[in-house]
């Protein structure tokens, strides 16, 4: 559930607290601001044991998508804690990875981990809103993201900025949670991501709305074949997409023309 001014879907629960009504009527800047500096300190931690460290595996899956354009400049936005970038860096030996966040506390994190791994150098994090990059027209060889861009204010608007900063022929990889379509994983996993993901979320993170949140936004945001019309409409081609782990994660892949 990584950042990029996120966007809530404004649905008010009748079991709400008052607190958590206060939280979802607060403007979207505060409220990314108010869950992602919340649960920083325990962010690492609940993505691995709440997804029983499979994350790693789709991260892996994700990164070897981009071999075939052989990236040197990469992008890595919504980079949350930086996880996606070091396996990157490891995989893909690039000159340099620009990671963009809009939580400093999750972006501190990340900082010190890239620092003890002495790669301080070669992943940089920056704060950007990625309606609005800083970055110059084809700048980068590829870029990625990884369980952010449902959290996108605006979903067109951020795939042209990332289509503008790509090189021709650069690549596009987007990890993000899906909801599995058929029995029994379908019911499984409503029933895992509905119960079982808030309640742990709430427990070691303390912060009840964000992980409210994360089923919410899965069954929000476009999925598949949706998923894959709006990249085509926003200039990417060659798009295509994967299921992994029973639908649970989707990778999608898109060039630059």
């Amino acid at each position: 559930m990584s950042t990029c001014q996120l966007v809530y879907y404004r649905v008010k629960y009748n079991s709400a607290s008052k607190k958590d009504l206060a939280f979802y009527d607060a403007p979207k800047g505060a409220q990314v601001e108010k869950m992602f500096d919340s649960i920083a300190g325990q962010y690492d931690l609940l993505n691995h044991t709440l997804s029983f460290g499979i994350d790693y595996y789709w991260r892996k899956k994700g990164i070897s998508a981009l071999k075939d354009v052989r990236p040197e400049k990469i992008l890595d936005v919504a980079a949350g804690t930086g996880d996606l970038a070091l396996l990157a860096y490891r995989l893909l030996q690039p000159e340099h990875i620009l990671c963009i966040d809009i939580s400093e506390k999750m972006m501190q994190i990340g900082r010190k981990k890239i620092a003890m791994t002495g790669l301080s150098g070669k992943i940089e994090f920056e704060w950007q809103d990625c309606m609005q990059l800083k970055s110059a027209d084809q700048t980068f060889d590829a870029a990625m993201t990884a369980f952010g861009i449902r959290n996108f204010e605006n979903l067109d608007k951020g795939l042209q900025e990332i289509l503008r900063t790509l090189r021709p022929g650069g690549k596009l990889i987007i990890l993000e949670l899906s909801s599995p379509e058929y029995f029994p994983m379908k019911q499984a996993y409503q029933l895992y991501s509905r119960i079982i993901i808030p309640f742990i979320g709430r427990i070691v993170s303390g912060n009840k709305p964000a992980y409210n949140y994360l089923p919410r936004s899965v069954a929000a945001f476009p999925q598949g074949h949706r998923m894959k019309s709006i990249l085509e409409k926003n200039g990417f081609c060659n798009v295509q997409y994967t299921k992994l782990t029973f639908g649970i994660c989707t990778l999608y892949s898109a060039y630059r023309r």
